[in-house]
């Protein structure tokens, strides 16, 4: 007689019923997180990129705060597939678009190009401030050494 857990196979001896698996397989519970929420390493690239955006735009802000207030700053992983008619050559790094009537100023920062051209993390943080401040930069009319002194150093 088969057991219940069993089927009959075509050579007449039993097969294993094949059930859900299961990831408690040896009833040790399930698995936490590898890396608790409170270490750096938690956070996905994505998230640490977003940080570094929201710097670079805190310390515009102390120092523009009312010519850019309103303003919103998005981070899109990558830039549409269509160049704007002023974009020539090459992959854009961010954009600025400016407000019309019921949109407000809009500045973003293609995540995946910056990466792409940093070195390291420091230069990481570099180039976001720097790609932040050409396009504040361009929306306030200004140059961006006027936005800020740091600029390109």
């Amino acid at each position: 007689m088969a057991r219940p857990d069993t089927a009959p196979s075509a050579s007449g001896r039993p097969a294993p019923v094949l059930g859900p698996r299961r990831r408690d397989r040896r009833g040790r519970g399930l698995r936490g997180p590898l890396l608790p929420p409170s270490l750096p390493g938690h956070r996905t690239r994505a998230a640490r990129f977003d940080e570094l955006v929201l710097e670079a735009v805190g310390r515009l802000e102390r120092r523009w705060g009312p010519q850019i207030v309103g303003t919103e700053f998005a981070v899109e992983d990558v830039p549409p597939s269509e160049p704007a008619p002023w974009e020539t050559g090459g992959v854009p790094l961010g954009r600025c678009f400016p407000g019309d009537v019921g949109q407000p100023a809009r500045v973003v920062v293609y995540r995946r190009p910056v990466e792409t051209r940093a070195v390291d993390e420091a230069d990481l943080t570099d180039l976001v401030r720097d790609v932040v401040v050409e396009q504040v930069a361009h929306l306030l009319g200004r140059s961006p050494d006027d936005v800020d002194p740091r600029f390109g150093g």
